[in-house]
C-alpha cells in the first residue's frame, strides 16, 4: 500500500499564492483594478485572475495606461484577448494628458517617465484602492525591495522605508480615503516560471514574443526595431534580423533580443540558459541612471 503524496509542483503552489492574493484583495479592497498591458505578465495575470473567481466573471475592470507608443501587435492582441474574457478595458492615455497639459512631452519623446501622472490621475478619476500590477521581484532591484502589499499615500508615492510586514502571507490592505496599494501577485515567480505557465496552461500570446524577422537598429548595444518612433539617425544603418522581444513597454525604448525560438519550448530553453534579466536587457528607459526604477516609483509608478 502506498502513501498519499500531498505534495504540489511549484507552479501549483505560485499559482495558488497568487490566486489566494486576488481573492485576498477582492475580499479587503471596495474598488480594484488590474493594470493590463497585453505583455505576457499582465496576460498571466488575467489568467490568474480567471481561475480565482470561476465561474463568476472577473470582479474588477482593467487599465492600461496607454502612451500611444505601443507595438500594433500588442494592442490587437489586447483588444481581442480583454473582449474574449468579457472584462471592461479602461484606457488612460498619455496622449490626451499631453493634449491637456497634464503631463509635457520629453525632448527624447520616451514618454515612460510621464505616465506617472496619467495612471495618478485615472487612480483619483475612479478612486481605485487596489491596483494589481505584474511586477516581479526578479526583474530589477527596486521590485525587489517592495512587498506583495505595497502601499501608497495620497499622492501615489512609495516609501521603501516604510512598509507593512507581511509575515506568514497575511496582507494588511487597509487604507485611508486617497490611498491606495499596489498588489503584485507574480512577486515571487521569475521569468522562467512565466514561461513554463504559459506552456502547461496553454496561454495565448502576441506574436512578437517569437522569432521573427524585423527591421532593427543597433543603440547602445541594443536592437531597437525602426519604426514611427525609432528614426534612424544620419550615422545609423538599419539591417533585418531575426530577433523576438522578452518584454513589451514602450516601441520607443523597448528593444529585442537576437533569438531563433519561435515556440514556447524553444523559448523556455533560451530563458533558462541566460543571466541577465528581461529588462535588463532590453529597456532602454531603466539604463537612465542604476536608481531610474526606483526613482519612478516612489514619484508612483507601478
Amino acid at each position: 500500500m502506498t502513501s498519499p503524496d500531498y505534495r504540489v509542483s511549484h507552479l501549483d503552489a505560485l499559482e495558488s499564492e497568487s490566486v489566494f492574493i486576488f481573492r485576498e484583495v477582492v475580499a479587503t479592497c471596495a474598488r480594484p483594478v488590474l493594470l493590463f498591458s497585453g505583455g505576457k505578465d499582465s496576460i498571466v495575470m488575467l489568467h490568474l485572475a480567471a481561475k480565482a473567481f470561476a465561474p463568476a466573471p472577473i470582479p474588477f475592470p482593467v487599465l492600461h495606461v496607454d502612451t500611444g507608443h505601443n507595438f500594433p501587435e500588442v494592442l490587437d492582441f489586447r483588444d481581442a484577448y480583454v473582449s474574449r474574457l468579457g472584462v471592461e478595458l479602461l484606457v488612460a492615455s498619455v496622449e490626451e494628458g499631453i493634449n491637456s497639459g497634464l503631463v509635457t512631452e520629453p525632448p527624447d519623446g520616451v514618454r515612460n517617465r510621464i505616465q506617472t501622472p496619467v495612471l495618478l490621475d485615472a487612480v483619483e478619476k475612479y478612486r481605485f484602492d487596489a491596483l494589481f500590477g505584474g511586477a516581479r521581484r526578479d526583474e530589477e532591484k527596486a521590485r525587489a525591495k517592495e512587498r506583495v502589499f505595497s502601499f501608497r499615500d495620497e499622492f501615489g508615492q512609495w516609501d521603501p522605508k516604510n512598509q507593512r510586514p507581511e509575515l506568514w502571507s497575511l496582507y494588511n490592505g487597509r487604507t485611508h480615503p486617497g490611498e491606495s496599494i499596489r498588489v503584485f501577485p507574480l512577486s515571487n515567480w521569475t521569468e522562467l516560471d512565466i514561461w513554463n505557465y504559459i506552456a502547461a496552461q496553454r496561454v495565448e500570446l502576441p506574436s512578437i514574443y517569437f522569432a521573427h524577422s524585423r527591421e532593427v537598429v543597433e543603440r547602445d548595444g541594443m536592437l531597437y526595431g525602426v519604426n514611427e518612433f525609432i528614426r534612424l539617425r544620419d550615422d545609423e544603418t538599419s539591417e533585418t534580423r531575426t530577433v523576438r522581444y522578452r518584454t513589451v513597454g514602450d516601441a520607443s525604448c523597448t528593444a529585442a533580443v537576437p533569438s531563433e525560438a519561435a515556440t514556447i519550448a524553444e523559448v523556455i530553453a533560451e530563458v533558462a540558459a541566460t543571466r541577465v534579466t528581461e529588462r535588463g536587457a532590453t529597456r532602454g528607459d531603466d539604463r537612465v541612471s542604476e536608481a531610474a526604477m526606483e526613482d519612478r516609483k516612489r514619484e508612483g509608478y507601478f
